[in-house]
């Protein structure tokens, strides 16, 4: 399965489904991350962690490990 945190930078995809459960899960909805949503690469930080995310018009950074709970398909 493709997951989040394997875009590259300017990299986009769609979000397809979610690992996480709980208040993590309704957090990253919260910010836009729902299932159909576009979301595009933007930059990763020089350590790896986090990664910047533009979603619906806002860029959000994540930790490799929540993003890789992510699945996408990549467009």
């Amino acid at each position: 399965m493709n997951t989040l945190n394997k875009l590259n930078d300017g990299q986009c995809a769609v979000i397809s489904s979610f690992g996480q459960t709980g208040a993590m899960r309704r957090r990253l909805e919260d910010l836009g991350f729902v299932p159909g949503t576009v979301v595009q690469c933007l930059r990763h930080a020089p350590s790896g962690n986090p990664v910047a995310y533009s979603v619906r018009g806002a860029t959000i950074a994540l930790r490799q490990g929540d993003a890789a709970q992510i699945g996408v398909s990549f467009i």
